[in-house]
């Protein structure tokens, strides 16, 4: 008999070779219905000889009959749970592979991963086929009559040679391409049907528990990320086990669509592009610039209050900058050409992240342990080449500015240095109305410790002080492990947002690495040198990608504080426009960010039009109000707040706003 270890912490026993389905069983059969997969973490490791081995004292997700047979540990998950919608989209992407199997004999698979909402798959039709929207039904169809099969996911591990003679068989060179560099003892395929992919799961027993499909969208990608390889379809697709889940996720990507940052910070004239200038290059316009110097001021105050001081550095550094720091040799296709000088030998780089400069700012002078903790921050933009294929919006351009900061500390000074970098990333969400948020926390591998720098000694304690930190913040964290750099371990925060979409925005990176690389010491009590702890702080992460999420958010309705315009001011008629103009100037001696509409126009076409600019408050004026001194409120979607004298409503949004900040 064997333990299992439930996560309330009851312990049972069971035969040794129970599978998770048949421990949902013995729980509820409603339970057994439900569960998609599991988590197992053994107690030990025994000499399997499959691809499947688990790792000491790790978790692992795996299928539903995969065989239990010594102490372990185990976590059921339904479909609310990650790990089983990744199992589940996982399949599903398998079921749409061999409905294109099906629907385009001779067609060629890439790779077909589960995504964060659904899955994609990466195929080279036949010569002559073309896979666009037109095809999108008929794949759907296709999907749930193969669907209806209940077919059954068989696993098989399988040797190098007989993997690379089965696909070869079938002409898929991309697959043989993959099995290549696989390591013989270590690769299985899933069948189901009369579809076989090269996979190392987990999945779904069968697809009968995938009861609608929805194909999404397909565009073009290089395989395997390369320009300079073939060009592939990508098709997206998302399931469900419940056509009313479809349906609602339908209707969410519609608001989606509404709340597009790039429509909107059109609209609100935020930002915009331009291919004379360049891609990927956004350009604040006037309004934007108001937002992002707003949201770079409040951080400014809050750091003050934490200590940091302000630095700037150049755009570009030099290539022994990048050499000292390693990054180098990591320069390639993501990364702009080095700038050459007349004088020879002279090679620059645009500047791709901040610590390098923030290091060399650490050297300029020497460092004893009560100069400890020393914090530089700066609002730094870096330049990194995205393919022009992969731009979006704000959220993937190939310049952008973070609120980048940089703390040497000593190892003693860790988890109180990750405790007040928390406490600054829940100020900024707070004050943005992002209050569903999660962290991850990414540790070494425990089995492979040579490919990290540091002693264990240092990893033991950062991870430990990580740990420690989110508990004191009483913050849920999820421990990935084998997710960390090579240089230390990492918290990040994960935002939904009001549509449900998880965003990761801050970031607090221990390192390891840096500080030996450009040998920063400081001295100890002792009077000896010692090497600080690093640590790379962006709450924002970049402005660009905050501000982009901050727009889908709240769907540009800003909060009163940070918003561009507060209020605009709508003449009823021209007779009323001297005293529109003279509104506005007084209420910006009161610090009111105000503009006028003053166009020939009806009062309700102005009322329509300023609605969807999302200024918070209109202000009506006519000739009633011009002789008495006063406006009549409209607050945005909402009714009339009725008249107030000039005073009254300039106190009124100074004192919401000073309210809302001084909560943070």
């Amino acid at each position: 008999m064997i333990k299992i270890t439930f996560p309330d912490g009851s312990v049972r026993e069971y035969e040794s070779g129970v599978t998770p389905l048949q421990v949902a069983e013995s729980i509820s059969s409603r339970l057994a219905q439900d569960v998609l997969c599991a988590s197992v973490k053994e107690s030990k490791v025994e000499s399997r000889k499959t691809a499947a081995e688990p790792l000491k004292d790790e978790w692992r997700i795996v299928e539903l009959n995969y065989p239990i047979t010594e102490d372990a540990a185990i976590k059921l998950h339904k479909w609310e749970d990650e790990e089983a919608k990744h199992a589940f989209w996982h399949t599903s992407s398998h079921l749409m592979a061999e409905a294109l199997q099906e629907l385009y004999p001779g067609i060629q698979f890439g790779i077909g991963p589960a995504i964060e909402n659904g899955f994609y798959y990466d195929v080279m039709p036949p010569e002559g086929v073309v896979i666009n929207d037109t095809c999108f039904a008929a794949i759907e169809n296709k999907m749930l009559e193969l669907r209806g099969r209940k077919e059954h996911l068989e696993k098989r591990m399988i040797s190098k040679a007989d993997a690379l003679k089965a696909f070869g068989e079938k002409g898929q060179s991309y697959k043989c391409e993959l099995i290549s560099e696989l390591e013989d003892g270590h690769i299985s395929t899933y069948t189901q049907g009369a579809f076989t992919d090269l996979c190392k799961g987990p999945h779904l027993l069968s697809t009968e528990p995938i009861k609608a499909v929805k194909v999404l969208s397909c565009s073009a990608a290089y395989w395997r990320g390369d320009e300079k390889r073939p060009m592939m379809t990508r098709i997206y697709g998302i399931s469900f086990p419940k056509k009313a889940m479809l349906d609602e996720y339908l209707a969410l990507l519609e608001e989606a669509k509404k709340r597009d940052h790039r429509k909107i910070g059109k609209e609100l004239e935020l930002f915009m592009f331009s291919d004379m200038v360049g891609k990927g290059l956004p350009i604040w316009l006037p309004k934007g610039t108001a937002l992002r110097l707003r949201l770079e001021d409040f951080l400014k105050k809050i750091q003050k209050r934490y200590g940091y001081q302000q630095v700037i550095t150049p755009h570009i550094g030099s290539k022994q900058l990048y050499m000292t720091s390693g990054h180098w040799d990591h320069y390639g296709k993501d990364s702009f050409q080095p700038i050459t000088t007349p004088e020879e030998g002279e090679v620059y780089m645009l500047k791709p992240m901040n610590c390098p400069h923030h290091c060399a700012i650490y050297k300029n002078s020497p460092k004893s342990y009560k100069d400890l903790p020393f914090r530089c921050a700066e609002f730094g933009t870096v330049y990194r080449y995205e393919q022009s294929g992969e731009l979006h919006g704000l959220t993937r351009v190939r310049s952008f500015t973070q609120d980048d900061a940089h703390i040497f500390c000593r190892p003693d000074q860790v988890k109180q240095e990750f405790i007040r970098v928390m406490e600054i990333i829940n100020i900024i969400f707070k004050a943005l109305n992002f209050e569903n948020y999660e962290a991850q926390i990414s540790l070494r591998d425990p089995n492979n410790h040579e490919k990290y720098v540091g002693s264990d000694e240092i990893w033991e304690h950062a991870e430990n002080a990580i740990r420690e930190a989110c508990k004191e913040m009483n913050l849920p964290a999820r421990e990935q492990t084998g997710e960390a750099a090579f240089y230390g371990p990492k918290l990040d925060f994960m935002v939904k947002d009001a549509l449900g979409r998880r965003w990761q925005l801050g970031t607090i990176q221990v390192d390891y690495n840096l500080p030996e690389r450009f040998e920063l010491e400081y001295t100890g009590e002792d009077n000896q040198k010692h090497r600080p702890v690093m640590i790379h702080r962006a709450p924002f992460g970049s402005m660009e990608r905050f501000v982009a999420v901050l727009i889908e958010h709240t769907a540009g309705k800003f909060p009163l504080w940070l918003t561009p315009d507060q209020a605009v001011v709508l003449p009823i008629s021209e007779k009323s426009n001297d005293y529109a103009w003279k509104v506005k100037e007084i209420l910006e001696q009161q610090d009111v960010r105000v503009i006028v509409d003053d166009r020939n126009e009806k009062l309700g076409r102005k009322i329509r039009d300023n609605e969807l600019k999302r200024i918070p408050y209109m202000l009506i004026v006519g000739e009633k109000e011009a002789e008495q001194g006063l406006v009549s409120v409209r607050q945005q979607g909402a009714e009339e707040k009725g008249s107030m004298t000039i005073q009254e409503f300039a106190d009124f949004v100074n004192n919401t706003v000073k309210e809302q900040m001084n909560a943070y």
